[in-house]
């Protein structure tokens, strides 16, 4: 048994078994990621030498590499977890944009969701990365490209049309929201009242998180630091003000579940009704690399919940998948062998 940690110093226990069940039956679910497509820009260089011009290094370009970023990082997640993805985005008609359709197109992804705005800007983040032959690069510098101006009202109008369309045959739906204007409370209220049958609906914003109350978001999935932001405080090491900003939140998004990710200190999840569980990192706390974490999160913790997890059982996969993707650099993807993998060993390490 994994043992989660509750606020009092009670203990609440999760049967492995169950959660190797869960993640067997991820493959063939069908999920909406509604929200922001970020294109992650590395450019790898080795280095030549010191600048005559400036103090700065000269690079020697080596390689470029673009992969999803941001909600399409969730969305591959999804898919690496074997999800039948369902995107919804708006890109740019630039170079980041293309990439990021390209890269789903060949892996077999419904592009259809995918609009490509004229005039727009692919959120674009470009990460330089120095080293020498036979080292491990390092990252120098991080230049980041964003829309200059909203989305077009077109735009918004056929993105609602689209999630609504693909809603009407999802297991859930996920937004994740990087304050790029694709994704929209309004959209997803919209889609809420029109769904027919009842499907988790998860939430990661990072800078909005109170704007999406009464739009049918059944669970969030902030980071501390995020939570902090919203309620103009420091939490640190006070579980009293974890406790106090995790219920405030929850109450006024009228919730089901609220999981906030803690970095080295876990995650603590918030539940209508019951107790919170504070969940132990999985693996290692010295992370090799956090880039993209809280996506592989959003996706491991909504699929969890569309094959009938509990909120608790949810949050353990994710925390999971979570201590996976840390240990590997750049963004990255946890698949499901890896997840199903990870709890076996953890399994067995319990038996013994």
């Amino acid at each position: 048994m994994k043992r989660a940690r509750k606020a009092d110093g009670a203990a609440s226990s999760v049967d492995l078994l169950a959660l190797l069940a869960l993640v067997e039956k991820f493959p063939g679910k069908r999920v909406v990621l509604f929200g922001d497509f970020v294109a992650d820009e590395f450019q790898y260089g080795d280095i030549a030498r010191v600048s005559r011009e400036a103090p700065v290094l000269i690079l020697k370009h080596r390689e470029t590499r673009v992969v999803p970023g941001g909600g399409a990082n969730a969305a591959n997640n999804l898919s690496a977890l074997g999800a039948q993805v369902m995107p919804v985005t708006a890109v740019g008609d630039d170079a980041s944009g293309a990439a990021l359709a390209d890269y789903f197109r060949a892996k077999g992804i419904d592009d259809s969701g995918i609009v490509s705005v004229k005039g727009w800007t692919t959120p674009t983040k470009t990460r330089f990365l120095a080293g020498f032959a036979h080292t491990v690069a390092q990252q120098v510098l991080r230049m980041d490209r964003e829309p200059a101006e909203a989305l077009p009202e077109s735009a918004r109008k056929k993105l609602a049309k689209k999630v609504a369309a693909k809603m009407s045959r999802a297991d859930a739906l996920a937004v994740s929201d990087y304050g790029f204007g694709v994704a929209s409370p309004d959209v997803v209220r919209q889609c809420a009242r029109a769904r027919k049958k009842s499907i988790p609906v998860t939430l990661d914003s990072r800078f909005q998180l109170h704007t999406y109350a009464g739009a049918g978001i059944t669970s969030a999935t902030p980071n501390e630091g995020e939570l902090e932001a919203l309620h103009h405080t420091t939490i640190g090491k006070r579980l009293d003000e974890l406790e106090r900003c995790g219920r405030a939140t929850l109450n006024a998004m009228k919730l089901e579940a609220l999981l906030v990710t803690r970095g080295r200190d876990g995650m603590a999840l918030f539940e209508r009704g019951r107790q919170t569980s504070h969940i132990a990192v999985h693996g290692s706390d010295q992370a090799v690399d956090v880039t993209g974490a809280g996506d592989t999160v959003l996706a491991a913790y909504t699929l969890a919940l569309a094959c009938g997890a509990s909120a608790l059982e949810a949050a353990h996969i994710a925390t999971i998948a979570g201590g996976l993707v840390v240990m590997k650099r750049g963004t990255a993807t946890v698949s499901r062998d890896e997840l199903l993998g990870a709890i076996r060993s953890e399994a067995a390490g319990a038996a013994s």
